[in-house]
Formats: structure tokens, sequence, C-alpha cells
């Protein structure tokens, strides 16, 4: 039987969403990053996790602060290597809820080549990528996902390539667990982290996260027309809000087929795209091999190189 993303034990008392505050977040006003830290405090609050039994990983970018803003455990780590610092912990820690902050350039780029280990590894943990399209922290250059013909301060006259499509990328390296939402959805952004955290394993959860100072005519906040919300009984009900202003399509998340078809269509779709609840975990293999191994008493381990 797998573990569960639920390991951190509840409260023995209350905790509030004041209790999760530390200093205040320095980010642009009206920046996406502000509802994706408040979804995860009023999850924390909802189960009653314990926060010393939460850790909050994180790289470089404008997504690498929000560690500082939680009063959990927490790793500001280097530019792109937030998945190598949690799998230590998950394989070490399996009693602690493991979040992974990550932008997209710090993921799909410099942090490219641990993403697909990490998926492929299916450890346990919730990775969370904010998605702005932009490098936003150093000032607006083309990020990976920056679309085509977008100008930047890097590429005045528009990038000049097409955007890299996280959730095919993640889906085509086998992601057990693949959905997508957005800062501006508070609903369905809570039941997508609750649904990743639930999950036994690497959970992919893909955000569009607002710009407001590089890039503020990115995502149309005032029509719902550019987006279909996916659901399932074993998916992520629509945003009670924003439902009935757009369209909804049934998706059943063990089809990957159809999961494709949606992941690299042009409208953008929001939703669990797909979910094998499964799939091998490496920390539960290693930690299995590691029971079974033969103890040894620590201090002749370095006699074999005695000359």
């Amino acid at each position: 039987m797998t573990t569960p993303n639920n390991a951190s034990p509840a409260c023995a008392t209350e905790i509030t969403l004041k209790d999760l505050n530390t200093e205040n977040p320095r980010w642009c006003p009206g920046c996406g990053d502000f509802g994706i830290l408040n979804a995860l405090k009023h999850f924390i609050v909802e189960r009653q996790l314990k926060p010393e039994s939460i850790v909050n990983v994180s790289g470089i970018g404008c997504s690498g602060r929000a560690p500082n803003y939680l009063n959990t455990y927490g790793v500001h780590s280097i530019h792109g290597r937030a998945i190598t610092v949690a799998t230590g912990l998950s394989l070490t820690r399996p009693d602690l809820s493991v979040f992974i902050h990550s932008g997209d350039g710090d993921s799909m780029s410099i942090g490219g080549n641990h993403l697909v280990h990490g998926i492929n590894k299916n450890f346990n943990c919730v990775f969370l990528m904010y998605d702005n399209e932009i490098y936003a922290l150093t000032k607006n250059q083309t990020s990976p996902t920056t679309r085509k013909d977008h100008p930047t301060s890097t590429q005045p006259f528009g990038s000049v390539l097409n955007a890299l499509n996280p959730l095919t990328v993640a889906l085509g390296l086998g992601a057990s667990f693949v959905a997508s939402t957005a800062d501006w959805m508070p609903d369905h952004l809570g039941n997508t982290i609750k649904a990743a955290y639930d999950h036994p394993g690497f959970a992919f959860v893909h955000i569009c996260q607002r710009c407001v100072h590089f890039d503020p005519t990115n995502f149309d906040l005032k029509s719902s027309s550019w987006y279909t919300f996916l659901k399932h009984a074993n998916g992520i009900a629509p945003d009670n809000r924003l439902a009935s202003k757009t369209e909804t399509l049934e998706h059943d998340p063990a089809d990957i087929v159809t999961a494709f078809k949606f992941a690299g269509a042009e409208r953008r779709y929001f939703g669990l795209f797909y979910q094998d609840k499964n799939k091998p975990r490496y920390d539960e293999a290693l930690r299995g091999i590691t029971a079974k191994a033969t103890k040894k008493d620590r201090s002749t381990l370095l006699d074999p190189y005695l000359i």
C-alpha cells in the first residue's frame, strides 16, 4: 500500500491562518502568488496539519520566496534544484509533508533535468508550478513558457519560439498526477491542492499565475470564454464561482490519450488531466530495500579501507 501526501498528523490544538503568518509577502501588488499562498494556508488550516510536519521547498524566482511566508519548515534552495532537496526529504523523512514551489523558469529551464527525474522517481510530494510565462524577478525576460511573438526585454521584437507546454511535458514524462488550475480561482485552486496532497506520489500541479507588472494582459480575467473545466467523479470539481460562466466537460483522469488531447489544445483546460495511483514510488522502494539490509556496526565501516 502506498502512503499518500497526508503524512502530517492533525494538530492537537486548533491552528488558524494567523498562526501560519510570518512577514508580509514582498510581491508586486496584484501578483498571483498571493492567491497561491493564501490557498495553501487555507488548506493547511482546513486539514489542521501540524506546521512542524510540513516543509516548503523552493528554488529561485518570485515563487522562491513562498517558504519565507509560511510558518512551517522551509528551504529556499538554489535555482532549479528544489526537487533534489525535496527528494532527500521524502526519502529520509516520510513523516513530513513536502510541498515544492517552482516557477516556469525554475522548473522548465535550469531545473528541467531534475523535473524529469523527479517525475520518474514519483516520490511523495506536491509540486506547485507557478507559471506566469515570463522571468519576472529578473525583470521581464523570455522564459520557456513565454508565448510566441510576445515582446520581452531579451526579445523586444517577440519571443521567436513556441512555448513549452508544461502539461504535455509532465504527461510525456509519465507523471502519475497532472492537474491545472489558476491563481484567480480560489475554490478550484484549493480543491486541486487537496487532490494533489491526497495523491500517493509526485503530484504535478500547473498554476496559471498572473504577473500584473510585466504582463498584465496575459490572462483575460474579464472573460471565461477561453477556458473549459474538466470534471469527473474521480476528478476535481469546477470552480463554484466560474463554472456557470463557461463550459465544462466530462473527462476520466484514467484516460491518458484524451488527457494529452486536452493538454495540447490551443484552448485552456482546467482540472485533473491524469492520475495513476498505482505507479511505483522510488521512496517506498528504497526504504523497502533499506529495511531488509543487514545492519552493521558503524565503528567498523571504514575497516576495509585500512592499509
